[in-house]
């Protein structure tokens, strides 16, 4: 009989102990000040000066007009030799075309080569900073046709 009283005691304690704590923890948290809100994420939308390589990197989709009707998906990544520039690949008529380029206060340069050796037609444009730099807009030119078209290449994936 001690051995139950004594067990009842214990548990009795041990839950008024608990009780204890907990009321305890939420005096604490009640006038606790309330934490500070979660720091807001950065900008990811540079101006134009501050515009770098790596902003150009990932997949991005190029309409021209008038001309192809369908659209040219384009692959820029770090050129391994040039800092400060991007180099890609994209696929025209099943054709692999390479690509290099850079840009500089938003004026984006890039050159294609048909061959891997020489240059066959160069894109210019301008960063659209209203579109926080995913919409690029300039002239298509081939160097090996006198055609020159329009083109809009917005960006799909980083």
């Amino acid at each position: 009989m001690n051995d139950t009283f004594f067990s009842r005691c214990l548990r009795r304690l041990g839950m008024a102990c608990w009780w204890a704590c907990g009321l305890a923890s939420l005096a604490a948290w009640a006038d606790a000040p309330p934490p500070p809100p979660p720091p807001s994420a950065p900008s990811r939308c540079p101006s134009l000066e501050d515009w770098q390589p790596s902003d150009l990197y990932g997949l991005w989709r190029a309409e021209f007009s008038p001309g192809a009707a369908t659209p040219i998906t384009l692959l820029l990544e770090r050129h391994p030799e040039l800092p400060g520039s991007v180099r890609g690949v994209m696929q025209r008529d099943g054709q692999r075309v390479w690509l290099s380029g850079d840009v500089d206060n938003g004026d984006f340069t890039l050159e294609e080569s048909d061959n891997g050796r020489n240059i066959s037609a160069t894109w210019l444009g301008t960063v659209t900073e209203q579109r926080c730099g995913r919409e690029i807009k300039g002239t298509w030119t081939s160097d090996k046709t006198p055609s020159t078209r329009q083109f809009v290449l917005r960006k799909l994936a980083d």
